[in-house]
């Protein structure tokens, strides 16, 4: 056996403030509509790609374990796509240690496919931009291309394969924007994103949440751009409720929400309403984001802790993107 290539790569999942859900092309995961989001940079996921001279399926080892069945037929599928873009012909061993718990809605598999495309198109030496790279992730996780510019990202919908990428709208630095996660349940969640956005397009709300999510995306911008945290918080709470209200009129259903989680959006609409800056946002999961200004951080994690239901909280600022930490 003989190493051909390895290399290493870090990435940061993201928390979408304008949503993705729903693909115009499954298999290409073009998105239904544009998205836009913020990388979290407390927390990632660090992925080593060995590519080696010799044929046989391609093994995974997440945090230790090796891990085979659909998560890794689906690594192999989109390393499949990096070896035909290098001609290359070989197995990859690929290790990948995370601190994103899995299926709970936290954008795990964002930054798992951003990392993993940095790294197998490092070690192939394959020369990609980051838009390249960018195109290149959303194959195996659509926001995973999100997850590759720095700081808070827009996803431009695009109509083909090559117009369907991510890009930054302002570096990390920008805002001092925090993102405090309850958890409420770390169970892995019965239907994953992919089947959600099959489903997607059978609720009779998808259309009119496509249709309007541009004019979300240029008010979040902007919201973004002059640090506005009035404005986003009305954006982003109307985005994450009508999400979730596709999921529920879809046929069937998804109900993604515990009891907690309830509980956890009608105590931040109480703490608001006492004058504390925080608005909630949920991706496909269970788990709720209380986004504040950084100054007040600390108490919305305290007070998140005493909710009956939340098992524990997380708590991050805007992250970088994903790069290269080491090849050879």
């Amino acid at each position: 056996m003989r190493t051909i290539r390895r290399a290493t790569a870090q990435a940061h999942p993201n928390i979408a403030f304008i949503k993705y859900w729903g693909n115009r092309d499954d298999q290409l995961r073009l998105p239904a509509n544009p998205s836009l989001s913020m990388n979290l940079g407390a927390l990632r996921t660090v992925t080593t790609v060995t590519f080696l001279e010799e044929e046989g399926p391609d093994a995974l080892i997440l945090n230790g374990i090796l891990v085979e069945g659909p998560a890794r037929d689906r690594v192999e599928a989109f390393l499949n796509h990096v070896r035909r873009m290098a001609g290359f012909r070989g197995r990859a061993v690929v290790e990948s240690n995370t601190d994103i718990p899995a299926g709970v809605g936290l954008a795990s598999s964002a930054a798992a496919f951003a990392a993993l495309a940095v790294a197998a198109a490092t070690a192939l030496e394959l020369a990609l931009s980051e838009r390249e790279l960018s195109i290149l992730a959303r194959l195996g996780s659509g926001s995973a291309c999100r997850s590759v510019p720095p700081g808070f990202v827009e996803w431009v919908a695009g109509d083909r394969h090559e117009d369907s990428y991510a890009y930054s709208i302002a570096p990390p630095e920008h805002w001092a924007l925090w993102d405090v996660i309850a958890i409420v349940s770390e169970q892995h969640k019965a239907v994953g994103s992919s089947e959600g956005h099959r489903r997607a397009a059978t609720s009779p709300l998808h259309t009119s949440r496509v249709a309007t999510a541009p004019d979300r995306i240029a008010r979040c911008r902007e919201a973004i751009q002059r640090r506005d945290f009035e404005s986003l918080t009305e954006i982003v709470e109307t985005d994450a409720i009508w999400m979730h209200a596709v999921m529920m009129t879809s046929r069937p259903p998804l109900f993604y929400w515990e009891p907690a989680t309830l509980m956890v959006l009608q105590a931040v609409r109480r703490w608001r309403d006492e004058g504390l800056p925080v608005a909630f946002t949920l991706d496909a999961g269970p788990n709720v984001h209380v986004l504040c200004p950084v100054e007040v951080a600390d108490e919305v994690m305290r007070r998140l802790q005493k909710v009956p239901g939340v098992q524990r909280v997380l708590s991050s600022g805007p992250g970088g993107g994903a790069r290269r930490i080491w090849n050879s």
